[in-house]
């Protein structure tokens, strides 16, 4: 039991600093000698769970950035209250809850889209799936929103999410070309005017 515990303490340590490089760096330029330089790990080990960076790569889009996206903007919109209200405390919490080197690097998912999105069909079926079930997760919101009347029915709500999701993720990375927030603060004001026209 201890020596599994052991392997998968190891395994997580090695999906916790790619993560971490991968943000910072850039997950083309980050190699399996670095990763293992900084975990002051063998070789060895690295192999022992993973078959090469590919399948790493995989594992850090489904575990790290896949929870990272649901637990920052899946889970607050699951909540019950006031859809519009839901909506831009959602996105607007979300923004003020990010480090500076949060700001600095942007969203690891959309740097990851941007990098490798279209480098191979594996990498690009793993990001998708996050990008659906945020999609897919906004939807089902809006829809509940037309139900209860807060909504108005005439708007596509999935036309709805992809410009919610694409907002966000575009001003995350432009915000890397600036030291101060007034950006973000932009984008809150502009999200609150467009919020207030899909209203009901």
């Amino acid at each position: 039991m201890l020596q599994e515990q052991k392997s998968e303490f190891t395994k997580q340590t090695i999906l916790n600093e790619s993560f971490k490089l991968f943000y910072k760096n850039g997950f083309k330029t980050t190699s399996v000698d670095t990763i293992m330089k900084t975990t002051k790990l063998t070789k060895g080990a690295f192999y022992h769970h993973y078959k090469n960076k590919k399948e790493l790569g995989l594992a850090v889009i489904s575990l790290k950035l896949q929870e990272r996206v649901f637990k920052g903007m899946i889970e607050p919109l699951q909540q019950p209250g006031n859809v519009v209200n839901i909506l831009e405390n959602t996105f607007s919490e979300r923004l003020k809850s990010f480090s500076l080197h949060d700001k600095k690097h942007g969203c690891p998912t959309n740097n990851f889209i941007n990098e490798i999105g279209d480098f191979e069909t594996a990498y690009q079926m793993a990001l998708k799936q996050i990008i659906d079930n945020w999609r897919d997760a906004l939807i089902l919101l809006l829809e509940r929103g037309k139900t209860e009347g807060s909504i108005k029915q005439n708007i596509s709500s999935a036309s709805v999410a992809v410009y919610l999701i694409s907002a966000f993720e575009g001003v995350r990375g432009i915000r890397k070309l600036y030291d101060t927030d007034v950006i973000l603060d932009e984008y809150m004001s502009g999200l609150s005017i467009y919020l207030q026209q899909i209203k009901h």
